[in-house]
This record gives C-alpha cells, sequence and structure tokens, in this order.
C-alpha cells in the first residue's frame, strides 16, 4: 500500500503543518467523541511543534496526552521525553499521563499498560532515528514482536539502555499515525521505510492505511 507522504521545505515549516494537523486532529476528536487521546514523541524533530501548540490551541479542555516512549530517567533528566515536552508544552487543562519511567522498564510498563489499556489513541506522533526505529523499538529487536500495549526494553542500542515503549499492535491500532522526519541523515532509512514493511526499519511496519509521513525535502530528496 502507497504511504500517504506530506512533503515540506523545511524542519520549520514541518513542524508548523505538523501544529496545525494536530490540532485539526484533537477538534475531530473532542466533536466525534467528546474526548481526544494524543500519543506524543520524543526525539529533536517534534519538538519545535510541540513550542507551537499553545499559541495556536486555547482550549485543551479533555485532551488526554499519553507518550509514545520513554526513558528511564528522571522527568528532570535531559534525556526525558517528558522533560522535554514540559518545558515546551503548557497545554493548560490538558490531563497528563507521563510513563512512570523511574520505575524501571518492567513495573514501568506494566504500570502504563494498565493505565492505557483499554483506550484508542486518536493520534500517535512519532519520530524515527537514522536508523529507523520509532518510538523505542529498535531495528530487528525482539520488541516488534511484543504484545499487549506497553513493553520494557532493558538493552537499547541507542542510550540510555533502560526504557519503555508501547507495542507495535498498540500504536498501529491509533485512529491515525504521523510520522516526522527531518534531516538529510534520515534520507536512506526513509526510502526503506516508504518501500514497504522491513523488520530492519521498524518504522516501515507501522499501519499503511493509517500513517501519514511529513518529510522536509532534506529526508526527501527529489
Amino acid at each position: 500500500m502507497p504511504v500517504q507522504l506530506v512533503r515540506q521545505p523545511d524542519a520549520e515549516s514541518l513542524a508548523r503543518h505538523a501544529a496545525r494537523d494536530l490540532i485539526a486532529s484533537i477538534q475531530d476528536a473532542r466533536e466525534a467523541r467528546g474526548v481526544a487521546h494524543v500519543c506524543l514523541a520524543g526525539g529533536s524533530t517534534p519538538m519545535r511543534c510541540y513550542e507551537l501548540l499553545d499559541g495556536q490551541l486555547d482550549d485543551w479542555s479533555a485532551v488526554h496526552l499519553w507518550y509514545g516512549d520513554e526513558r528511564c530517567v528522571p522527568f528532570d533528566d535531559p534525556e526525558s521525553n517528558h522533560g522535554q515536552v514540559k518545558d515546551r508544552l503548557r497545554a493548560r487543562g490538558a490531563v497528563w499521563h507521563p510513563m512512570p519511567a523511574t520505575l524501571g522498564p518492567s513495573e514501568g510498563a506494566t504500570d502504563y499498560a494498565r493505565e492505557l489499556d483499554g483506550t484508542v489513541l486518536d493520534i500517535s506522533h512519532l519520530g524515527m532515528g537514522p536508523d529507523g526505529h520509532t518510538a523505542s523499538l529498535f531495528p530487528n529487536h525482539p520488541l516488534l514482536s511484543a504484545h499487549g500495549v506497553a513493553a520494557g526494553i532493558t538493552d537499547s542500542p541507542k542510550p540510555p539502555p533502560q526504557r519503555i515503549t508501547l507495542t507495535l499492535p498498540k500504536l498501529n491500532e491509533s485512529r491515525r499515525i504521523v510520522l516526522m522526519v527531518t534531516g538529510e541523515g534520515k534520507s536512506e532509512a526513509l526510502a526503506r521505510v516508504m518501500a514497504g514493511p522491513d523488520r530492519t526499519y521498524p518504522a516501515s511496519l507501522l499501519d499503511r492505511a493509517k500513517l501519514l509521513i511529513m518529510a522536509d525535502n532534506a529526508a526527501l530528496p527529489a
């Protein structure tokens, strides 16, 4: 199945487009179901998007903010996804659901799975690394076959090694999935993702019927 693709000229344009798209998804979900469940991404690419959101959405009521993955560090650690997002996004009135990172991978994943179980994410924001990983799902890792809602990882090839991640089935259950990719260093992996499912490039395993890739010109050379 071909992947839906939005090309933007640069990272700033992509962030602005992603912010508008996320707000539209929130509004659509609240109109349809009275509540919006949003999965936020860590990493560098989504952060500018989150910086823009407060200036574009005034009403965060009935919005629940979840995460696709987290590093097992305190929230005030520079490696914390929740810490990075909270530095940029106030979202006054939203309900925050940070992953319980300090519980460790196993207990933290169990706790988060219990909290998120039964909830369908309206939109999942994801980034991608140069190796094609997304959330904390890494190339050819056994967790690519994990079931359930969330799983712990103790041997992440990218530090820190201990993390919590949503599973592929949980991410693919989302009503919409947006993969944000910027930079020339990710162009090879993105081409492989767009070519079709391949466990060597975990982002390629996202549900293509629900997936929208937003990429800048550097990641998508002409």
